[in-house]
């Protein structure tokens, strides 16, 4: 086989064509290399043509998730081996890693991460949406002030119900900063019709620095509020940080005492048994007796 390669140079040049043709840009550049490693005798044809493979097929992996990442608005890539669980030893580390398994996707279930500002949440919440487009599923970031600004937008221009469907074709949905700025009247309305429209039928991930329990004002409607817990607690993994800012430690000790201890969120409304259909009627705002 050695000889033929030395004897037939314009084989390699139809080879050439071919991958030029076919658009595989890094098999092409790696081809020479190849046959040289083949003429030495250092790997065998078979080797050769998988590696040709293997290497074309990372690059168009790598291709992929970087447009899938950039349409889903993912600009900041965060992992979950860059997360710091040591400085947040109230999160369990094991759930946060079977949640990256992305079952909660296939099952279309809401998860909430809650906790003061800096702990995480948003780190969270993006790294489980690059698992999600690294395993081949559509993702969709935005703030919670983008969302309903471009719901509200839609709504102006008689495309609502078009926008909804956009925001409804994602496997997964993240909406971050819930409770950080005040939602303007009638924002809460066209969050409910979006969380109501991807209902049972796909998955999402909230961060919020406000309890449930406090979602009444977030909304500054405390029946649109209710509305939208019936329907993002029904079937729903609730994660609550506790626990100081990572961005302020390196100036903890500049920071008033209020400020530096734990911020406390409201405990997550009771679980109730998963089943399918109507949710029951929940009410967030009641206090214990």
């Amino acid at each position: 086989m050695t000889a033929s390669l030395d004897q037939t140079p314009s084989t390699i040049d139809r080879i050439r064509h071919d991958l030029v043709g076919l658009k595989m840009p890094r098999a092409l550049e790696a081809l020479d290399h190849l046959v040289r490693r083949l003429e030495q005798g250092e790997i065998t044809a078979l080797e050769a043509i998988d590696t040709l493979l293997a290497e074309e097929l990372t690059l168009r992996e790598n291709s992929r998730i970087k447009t899938a990442l950039r349409m889903g608005r993912l600009a900041t890539i965060k992992t979950l081996t860059g997360f710091d669980f040591s400085f947040q030893p109230s999160l369990d580390r094991d759930r946060i890693f079977t949640l990256a398994q992305l079952g909660f996707i296939e099952r279309c279930e809401v998860v909430h991460f809650l906790g003061p500002p800096g702990t995480g949440k948003s780190h969270l919440a993006t790294a489980l949406g690059v698992e999600a487009v690294k395993a081949g599923k559509s993702v969709y970031f935005s703030t919670l002030a983008e969302l309903i600004a471009a719901l509200g937008r839609a709504e102006r221009e008689g495309r609502l119900q078009e926008k909804i469907r956009f925001f409804c074709r994602p496997s997964l949905l993240v909406v971050d900063e819930i409770g950080y700025l005040p939602v303007g009247a009638g924002g809460g309305n066209l969050f409910f019709q979006l969380v109501n429209a991807r209902y049972e039928r796909g998955a999402m991930i909230l961060t919020s620095n406000r309890g449930f329990a406090e979602w009444g004002d977030v909304f500054g409607d405390p029946v649109i509020a209710t509305a939208l817990l019936d329907r993002l607690l029904h079937h729903a993994v609730v994660v609550q940080i506790e626990g100081s800012s990572y961005r302020l430690r390196p100036h903890a000790e500049l920071m008033p005492e209020h400020v530096r201890s734990k911020a406390i969120i409201a405990p997550p409304l009771q679980a109730q048994p998963r089943r399918r259909g109507r949710p029951p009627r929940l009410d967030p705002f009641a206090t214990a007796s």
